[in-house]
């Protein structure tokens, strides 16, 4: 965070659930400033990313891939997305590492998840390529903006997205396959149209090389 909490707007339940985004980017997550790692939010992120490999490890000593404690540790990491972000707005602890680890940490449990996914084949594997492919371009993306100014910025068809494909992937682990396969087409639609917005804002964006 910066040397002190921002100040803060009114906040409504939309601003604290996150419904309501408008407004610029908290200062301390923007660009350049300090990672300031020792937050609240900051802490949630590192509970979330320390619960990843142990999810992974459960679900391939589950045989099948649907065990109960891998599936719960799953939906844990997922939802406690909300906690992270709710924690930030009430304590005004906003930092550029948790800007950065935030997304990190759900590319890393949609890959781990489609990892589960594709070895004991509980969603189809030409949708779950389809989808690490996109996770990794991604990830590409956001390096190549860093590199040329690019601002890549988080966009609603992206977030609408994260549920569904979440979805996918827990309904499949808790034996509900036909849903998490609906779930799986759903969001891949829509982040597949996040992903080419992402290309055309990233482009946009991109300083002119000419000034």
């Amino acid at each position: 965070m910066a040397d002190g909490p921002v100040e803060k707007t009114r906040l409504t339940f939309r601003r604290l659930s996150g419904l309501d985004r408008s407004g610029p980017p908290p200062p301390a997550t923007i660009k350049g400033q300090p990672l300031h790692p020792w937050t609240i939010p900051n802490a949630i992120g590192y509970v979330r990313l320390a619960l990843i490999p142990i999810f992974v490890a459960i679900a391939f000593s589950s045989g099948d891939g649907q065990d109960w404690r891998a599936t719960l540790i799953f939906a844990i990491v997922g939802w406690s997305d909300y906690l992270d972000g709710i924690a930030a707005r009430v304590t005004g602890q906003y930092s550029r590492l948790g800007a950065l680890l935030d997304p990190l940490v759900d590319r890393l449990l949609v890959l781990s998840g489609v990892v589960v996914c594709w070895h004991f084949e509980l969603l189809p594997r030409w949708g779950l390529a389809l989808l690490a492919a996109r996770e990794l371009f991604m990830l590409g993306l956001v390096r190549w903006g860093l590199r040329h100014g690019a601002d890549i910025k988080v966009n609603w068809l992206g977030r609408l997205g994260v549920w569904p494909v979440l979805g996918a992937v827990f309904f499949a682990m808790a034996g509900l396959e036909t849903v998490g396969e609906i779930m799986l087409y759903v969001g891949l639609a829509f982040v597949l149209a996040s992903t080419a917005k992402y290309v055309r804002d990233g482009l946009a964006s991109r300083p002119s090389s000419s000034g």
